[in-house]
């Protein structure tokens, strides 16, 4: 087939939308390709096209798990092969997933970059018939980035494995310099981007000085038609402020990456469907979420920057019709982001004793744990050892670049089993253990192919069969673990912390101070610009555009700043006017004060009131207490 009939055959489209046609043929063309396309463009197709198009199977690179699996499911769904191997799968289960794309249908292996430092993968990888690389969210490898994450560069080390085949970088937004440095860190052969001007003239960009945040999102809401998304920082928030906005009479639900994947895509589906209007999240939302009818997008706090609050923004509008931004800012913020910075950064000392405390909680010797993979329950590991929760979690980001362990934050990975032993031996284990044959026989009823691959499970579903609770679903899959009979891998949400290096000692443990220092000074230059862009008065789409180097852009004429400039100019307009008009008033002779202003047929009688106190103020008109003349 050819792109046009598999873009067609799969996704129902008749054509592609804006430069997702020439970065497909740039890729199946052999050439390393750069493509920046604004949220919801639609960069997947970009990879999902070619790869479809050509023999062997596409490696995706992407640090969103959330997404990964959802984009699994959606090839799925399309009757396309796909596999993703994530944080929380067990070392057979990946052994199985990795040998499928090999030796079977496979054409889409959906990697986070922390799998690329496993040599077992790294091992099977060279085995593939790859026929493109895809880097999704490529800002992540540039240093200068605004969510620089260490293992993306690893993403290079597959080009030895594969030096002909083509890398396909994709993102929403990158500076000049992260532009560059994407295509330096992944090796491209030759400078080769695809990018649209940043602009969005149907956004209106408005930032509201606000403190009683709360009230002024309400009548935002009230008094814009359609659908909405509310970005706040935790999850917690996320709850609140949905059952907010329900008491007031406007339907909301919440998301985040921490709910099971079975109610994720239910809200996505609610909302997209307009069943509610506002879907109150954490930034884990958006990703590859295709609504174009979204009329505004709120932030109740300052983003990390201004990358990702263009980012999530742009989810506003993607019909082209009138959509809002909506920042609140007020000076409480400011400090919330100094506290940010300064939790950001732990020193050298307080990384080491993290580390130390971490091993000392799960019990690990010097020497052990390589490639063991821990649930981490964040605020308990901080209260047991006294530590701050979030200067926790950033240690554990700067142990990852030291490439001692992996840590994903939390997200829903559902329960999985696969049979360890055959069919035979099984019926014989039934024969044997009379008590365990119905509930065998229900999994057996339940769930096909578990014999070969580790199956996705619901133990609601085995209870309501079996005439069990839930937990003692859960007791007798795990017992039937402990006989060997399966390998029971329970659900979980809870973040995950990997181990990639044994143990070390505190002397062998090297933290690298000078990348310490360089993340913190992109760090505050991230900050500086996102508070410079709520504080100046600077029309709010030229600031954005100039951030991404695109100099001398026009006026927007619709962001709050353009909106005060125009309604002060018009003030001044009619200010004119009735200047103008009283002149000539009384250039024919003095009028009483009554007269003078029903007479006069611009403005309202407070302007013209304004206006004639001027012109006395200044002596261009005169006044003896009964009427007014020049």
């Amino acid at each position: 087939m050819t792109i046009a009939q598999i873009l067609q055959h799969y996704w129902k489209h008749e054509a592609f939308r804006p430069l997702q046609q020439p970065i497909i043929e740039s890729v199946m063309q052999g050439r390393d390709t750069l493509a920046l396309l604004p949220t919801g463009g639609g960069k997947s197709v970009c990879y999902q096209v070619p790869a479809l198009a050509m023999e062997g199977i596409c490696l995706v690179i992407s640090p969103l798990i959330a997404l990964m699996k959802d984009q699994v499911d959606g090839l799925k769904a399309k009757g396309i092969e796909a596999i993703a191997i994530v944080s929380g799968m067990g070392k057979r289960e990946v052994d199985i997933a990795l040998d499928n794309c090999i030796y079977g249908p496979v054409k889409f292996l959906y990697l986070s970059p922390e799998r690329l430092m496993s040599d077992l993968v790294r091992e099977r990888i060279k085995y593939m018939k790859v026929n493109l690389i895809a880097v999704d969210e490529a800002h992540c490898i540039s240093q200068w980035g605004y969510d620089f994450r260490p293992p993306y560069l690893h993403v290079a080390d597959l080009r030895q494995l594969h030096p002909k085949v083509p890398i396909l970088a994709l993102t929403a937004t990158a500076t000049a310099e992260v532009k560059d440095d994407i295509q330096d860190k992944l090796l491209f052969r030759e400078r080769n981007v695809f990018q649209q001007s940043f602009e969005r003239q149907n956004i209106s960009y408005r930032v509201q000085h606000e403190e009683n945040k709360l009230r002024r999102m309400l009548e935002v809401a009230r008094s814009v038609n359609g659908s909405g998304i509310v970005y706040v920082r935790s999850r917690k928030e996320t709850t609140e402020l949905a059952r907010f906005f329900n008491e007031n009479g406007i339907p909301a639900d919440y998301y985040h990456a921490g709910l099971s994947g079975d109610l994720r895509t239910a809200r996505q589906e609610q909302w997209k469907n307009n069943h509610i209007r506002i879907i109150v999240a954490t930034n884990a939302f958006g990703m590859g979420i295709d609504k174009p009818d979204v009329r505004y997008v709120m932030h109740k706090d300052l983003p990390e920057s201004l990358e990702a609050y263009y980012q999530e923004a742009g989810r506003a509008g993607r019909d082209e019709q009138k959509a809002y931004a909506v920042l609140f800012y007020n000076e409480n913020d400011r400090l919330k982001q100094q506290r940010k910075f300064e939790v950001a950064f732990p020193t050298v000392e307080e990384i080491k004793q993290v580390y130390h405390y971490l091993a000392n909680y799960y019990q690990l010797a010097y020497g052990a744990g390589e490639g063991m993979s821990f649930d981490l329950d964040l605020a308990d590991f901080s209260s047991r050892f006294k530590l701050d929760a979030l200067k926790s979690l950033n240690a554990l980001k700067f142990l990852e670049q030291g490439e001692y362990l992996s840590f994903n934050e939390s997200v829903f990975l559902p329960s999985r089993f696969q049979f360890e032993i055959g069919h035979e031996e099984l019926y014989n284990f039934q024969i044997q253990n009379p008590a365990w044959d119905p509930f065998i026989k229900t999994l057996l009823r339940s769930y096909g192919g578990a014999f070969e691959n580790y199956t996705r499970m619901r133990e609601f579903d085995i209870a309501r069969r079996t005439n069990l609770s839930v937990q003692q679903v859960t007791d007798a899959m795990q017992q039937l673990n402990d006989f060997s009979v399966l390998t029971y891998l329970p659900q979980t949400d809870k973040p995950q912390v990997t181990y990639l290096k044994p143990r070390q000692t505190s002397d062998h443990l090297w933290i690298d101070r000078q990348y310490l220092e360089n993340r913190k000074a992109v760090y505050r230059k991230k900050m500086e610009a996102m508070l410079g862009y709520v504080t100046h008065n600077q029309c709010r789409s030229q600031q954005l555009l100039a951030y991404f180097n695109e100099l001398n852009a026009p006026k927007c004429g619709v962001c709050d700043v353009c909106r005060r400039e125009k309604q002060a100019q018009n003030a001044g307009q009619l200010q004119g006017l009735i200047t103008e008009e009283i002149l000539q008033l009384l250039n024919t002779g003095p009028l009483h004060l009554e007269q003078l202003v029903t007479s006069l047929k611009h403005g309202k009688s407070a302007d013209r009131l304004t206006v004639i106190r001027q012109l006395l103020d200044n002596g261009r008109v005169k006044s003896n207490g009964e009427a007014y003349y020049l």
